[in-house]
């Protein structure tokens, strides 16, 4: 199975952003692929707080997403995409958003780690997903599992939607620059991979605000394409056979002896 990799970065114009991933979907399509991941907060990049996405959260059946939509039903070819979801509880999701190549919606995922970090506090305007809720579909004999971004740096993230059947882990992120950072993101995507013996197709924004460098790994933690630094796509062939023999030399899977539990998040000494 042929998949892509979208990256670019996402501005405060909507618009603009809405039409740099259509031209990603359709490039997508015609390089013979049956999937498209796009980054997240494709809909509105900022290097603002996380309270300024607030007006411009989306309902899913927005323009926003009725857009991506028309894509991938105009070209034929199944989208995984970030946007900013309104909530009518409170605060917005950050939210995945994954659509067959009908454009219908297959599901979707809310950010379950947001990113306190770095001097960053994404929970001030975006309210947390439920752990309980992985996002995992299948498509062309796999089963894809997606997570959001700082939900890389927690490997439960990945091996929850690993026990609901994925055998290829998306990833669409805006990973900040800072030091440290391309080898962080670099090092985790491929942990990710060789631990759950999974591919791994990673969707990241460029600068000035993101790394880039967006990639698809295979099982073994192999890194088959890489985006580099600029705008761009990457396509990558998923081979089940290959899949299955890594996973009969390091079977990890059968080998495991812990179990992944959600639970409420833990309050720091910091936040009270």
């Amino acid at each position: 199975m042929r998949v892509a990799v979208g990256q670019f970065s996402a501005g405060t114009n909507t618009h603009e952003n809405t039409t740099a991933l259509g031209r990603m979907v359709e490039a997508a399509a015609a390089a013979g692929a049956e999937l498209v991941v796009l980054p997240e907060s494709s809909l509105y990049g900022t290097s603002e707080g996380a309270g300024a996405v607030a007006a411009v959260a989306e309902d899913l059946d927005g323009p926003f997403v009725n857009a991506v939509a028309g894509f991938a039903d105009r070209h034929g070819i199944a989208v995984v995409v970030g946007t900013y979801e309104r909530n009518p509880d409170g605060l917005p999701h950050n939210t995945l958003v994954a659509l067959d190549s009908s454009g219908d919606i297959l599901g979707t995922y809310r950010k379950v780690h947001l990113y306190d970090a770095f001097g960053y506090r994404e929970s001030e305007g975006i309210a947390p997903g439920n752990p309980g809720e992985p996002l995992v579909f299948s498509l062309g004999g796999f089963g894809f599992g997606a997570f959001t971004c700082y939900d890389l740096r927690f490997p439960e993230s990945a091996r929850a939607a690993i026990d609901a059947g994925t055998d290829v882990l998306l990833v669409p992120a805006m990973w900040i620059r800072g030091p440290g950072k391309e080898d962080h993101w670099s090092t985790l995507l491929k942990a990710r991979a060789i631990e759950n013996t999974a591919y791994v197709l990673a969707a990241n924004q460029t600068g000035p605000l993101a790394t880039g460098y967006s990639m698809a790994v295979d099982p073994a933690g192999v890194v088959v394409a890489n985006a580099g630094e600029e705008a761009g796509l990457i396509v990558a062939d998923l081979d089940r056979d290959r899949l299955n023999r890594v996973r009969r030399q390091v079977p990890v899977l059968d080998n495991r002896r812990f179990a992944v539990v959600p639970q409420a998040p833990v309050r720091s000494a910091e936040s009270g």
